[in-house]
């Protein structure tokens, strides 16, 4: 254990960050953003209706992401090596295409590790903390 405290110029006291995972250094913002812009994409269904961004939290079978990933895998690798492709949509783009595979990898990810991982009951923000301030 840490018992290292860093103290800043104005006088505030922290513990370290060893130990710490660091989002902000560890991903992207710009990877982010054009991730979320590609679900933005593709949120229109074909019968017109808009799906929600966390839509595909509510589940799909792992052969369907898995079947997916494969196809945008091709369509990655044939862009890479300088061939145009097209899906059912049209002509692709490669960052479309990754994506797609970091939708299908994230997809399959979240479903292995949704039962994993311990959810705690919501907090019901209207009730006072029981001796809390």
């Amino acid at each position: 254990m840490d018992n290292e405290i860093r103290t800043f110029a104005g006088g505030a006291t922290r513990d370290t960050t060893q130990g710490k995972l660091d989002y902000v250094r560890a991903l992207s913002p710009i990877v982010l953003r054009r991730y979320v812009q590609y679900l933005d994409k593709h949120r229109l269904q074909p019968d017109g209706t808009y799906r929600d961004f966390n839509n595909w939290k509510q589940g799909m079978p792992q052969d369907v992401y898995h079947s997916s990933n494969g196809r945008h895998f091709m369509d990655a690798w044939l862009l890479t090596e300088g061939y145009a492709t097209e899906d059912n949509h049209g002509p692709v783009e490669l960052e479309d295409v990754l994506c797609a595979q970091l939708f299908n990898i994230m997809g399959r990810l979240h479903e292995v590790l949704k039962n994993k991982v311990k959810k705690v009951e919501p907090v019901d923000r209207n009730k006072p903390i029981p001796g809390g301030c």
